[in-house]
């Protein structure tokens, strides 16, 4: 009799429940999968872990980019847009178990201390980090606190015995979105962004007006190779420097999400001028908005490869417990009206293989292998010319993948972290001879050379490392190593942006071709297809 009686007042409950919430099939179902689970299931159940585990399975259902993400996880991604957070300012990567430290911050906490590129942390408030398998996130939690709390630490470091102790006290670290800004050329201002974030209106704005006063910058390079987005807010205000007043930037439309618009307000600082933005296959989201705009509007010219694709717009609901569901809401549309958003429609692992597909089509190499549809067709908004949309940004001027260099031994010694230890062991130990001889970083990064000898130290450690030395792809990609060896020893003892300075020199074809354009008149408006001054 209990046997029977026992599935039929479960019937009744759910039934009684369902009735109650008035809920739909899909949250039924739902309701009674709880209720079996906590109620039923044989075993006792992680409840948190077994829901958080049901909501990534159903985002997966929807589009690429809704996400659900653990109250730690919204802490780090928050630290990356908000411009500053908490710790003791370095960077470092884990090498055969242990930190190894490949900067510090200037003006940081480990800086003011003592602590030094090159360092390798062995104990942290006398817990041992070293040797024992822990992770980046792990050293990464230790480190970090509120600001004005104190950190011990002992280091090794090369040279001296035993282990030297430091007490750090952590600090507001601030985390830049502009990594370069310099004249590249005469009258030509360079901005490298590295993401967009709450700050990077007014870095850009710090970074550019100087130029155009004291340089008299009258073109500009915006350099958003690899800037994987941000803030849409971000974007919109740096729009704002270089569109006309009134211009649409960017609208966001839903199912239930009515339209809004945003325009470029009364104040650029850079609305006239000539003007080039450099994207790659890893340029996305807040990228995209920006390029876009500045196509749409023909006000510069677009060069690199095409851009990510990603045009969809999330809303942040905030959990009880610090998790947040970032829910896609919105597309975002281009002035002319165009979804850049690609294809998700053969699901989610097609979605982020699509890079990697395209280089199998050739698309890194020639624009020919580029196809587009002729429904998805749009007009740019002053001189007519045809843009597309449905996947990404495709640029006016297309730069193939320069693989001349790159060989699966240059790419092992990358993958291994080898070069950063290693510049930043050499520059610690020629500083004082360096900087005597180059004093200026100007005159480093026009004359410095990478010793032959240096790339010898550099063969042997990859050896120690495990990377096995291949003399023919070594002889392939010695120019491109030493390149950036010398651009991360500049890193070290100069700033951020040396390396970028460095870099650009030689391994930045997007940058050269840019400047090319921009010497040329007649080019720069035939890519425009401007017919007049304007």
């Amino acid at each position: 009799m209990k046997k029977i009686l026992l599935p039929i007042l479960l019937l009744i409950a759910t039934q009684s429940i369902f009735a109650q919430l008035n809920q739909t099939e899909g949250s039924k179902k739902l309701s009674l999968i709880n209720y079996a689970i906590t109620h039923l299931y044989v075993d006792t159940v992680n409840e948190s872990r077994i829901v958080e585990a049901g909501i990534r399975a159903m985002l997966e259902e929807l589009d690429p980019h809704s996400a659900y993400l653990t109250a730690e996880e919204v802490q780090e991604s928050n630290e990356e847009l908000n411009g500053n957070f908490d710790g003791v300012g370095i960077s470092f990567m884990m090498q055969k178990d242990t930190c190894y430290i490949v900067q510090t911050i200037a003006g940081g906490p480990c800086e003011k201390v003592g602590v030094l590129a090159g360092d390798r942390i062995i104990f942290i408030n006398d817990t041992i980090v070293a040797g024992v398998k822990m992770t980046a996130n792990d050293i990464k939690k230790r480190l970090r606190g509120v600001r004005g709390t104190t950190v011990d630490v002992l280091v090794k470091r090369n040279g001296v015995q035993g282990l030297l102790p430091f007490r750090i006290t952590r600090d507001q670290i601030p985390v830049h979105s502009v990594d370069a800004s310099y004249m590249v050329a005469k009258n030509t201002g360079y901005v490298k962004l590295s993401r967009f974030a709450a700050t990077t209106f007014d870095e850009f704005v710090e970074a550019i007006v100087p130029m155009i006063r004291l340089n008299r910058m009258k073109n500009l390079i915006i350099d958003l190779q690899g800037n994987g987005g941000g803030y849409l807010s971000a974007a919109v205000g740096l729009c704002n420097m270089l569109l006309d007043e009134g211009n649409l930037i960017v609208y966001t439309e839903g199912r239930n999400a009515p339209r809004q618009e945003e325009r470029s307000g009364e104040k650029g600082v850079f609305r006239e001028g000539k003007l080039i933005v450099l994207v790659d296959e890893a340029s996305a989201s807040a990228s995209e908005i920006l390029a876009g705009a500045v196509q749409d509007w023909d006000r510069g010219v677009i060069v690199g490869r095409r851009t990510f694709g990603k045009g969809l717009v999330q809303r942040p609901l905030q959990m009880p417990d610090g998790s947040m569901l970032r829910l896609t809401v919105a597309k975002y549309y281009t002035p002319t009206g165009r979804s850049i958003q690609r294809s998700y429609s053969e699901g989610n692992k097609a979605y982020r293989n699509d890079i990697l597909e395209r280089y199998k089509r050739g698309e890194m190499i020639s624009a020919d292998s580029i196809h587009f549809v002729d429904s998805l067709k749009y007009t740019t908004l002053k001189n007519n010319r045809t843009v597309f949309g449905g996947g990404g940004i495709m640029p006016d001027c297309f730069i193939p993948l320069d693989t001349t260099n790159f060989t699966e031994y240059h790419r092992s010694i990358v993958a291994k972290g080898v070069m950063p230890q290693l510049a930043a062991e050499y520059s610690e130990k020629n500083k004082k001879e360096i900087l005597s001889q180059y004093k200026r970083e100007n005159k480093f990064v026009e004359e410095y050379q990478v010793s032959d000898s240096l790339m010898t130290q550099l063969t042997n450690f990859a050896a120690q490392e495990g990377v096995e030395y291949n003399d023919e792809e070594y002889q392939k990609s010695k120019e491109l190593m030493a390149l950036q060896m010398k651009a991360l020893i500049g890193r070290d003892l100069y700033e951020q942006s040396t390396y970028y300075k460095v870099i650009n020199t030689k391994a930045n074809e997007a940058l050269t071709r840019a400047l090319e354009i921009i010497a040329n008149e007649e080019e720069y408006n035939s890519l425009l297809e401007i017919k007049e001054k304007r």
